[in-house]
């Protein structure tokens, strides 16, 4: 579960997500159940071609609280 991982492990935000996916740096995704639909499938898709597993958080702000910051948060990476 996430928040029994490190935040030293965790890189947070879509964007960040996304390049630690593409340079093969990402154990598991962890992607909010309710931001944008093109974003979402933008992740899946990425996910799914890497073979990576993900876990749907219930909502941007839990996941930005789980992950130890002030704001929301669409999508954390564990990485490897």
């Amino acid at each position: 579960m996430l928040s029994e991982t490190s935040t030293d492990e965790l890189l947070v935000g879509s964007k960040q997500t996304l390049k630690a996916i593409a340079g093969n740096q990402v154990k598991k995704i962890f992607l909010a159940k309710d931001i944008d639909q093109p974003l979402k499938q933008e992740i899946l898709e990425a996910v799914n071609n890497n073979n990576i597993p993900f876990e749907i958080v219930e909502s941007k702000n839990e996941l930005g609280r789980i992950c130890g910051i002030d704001v929301s948060a669409a999508s954390a990476a564990l990485l490897k």
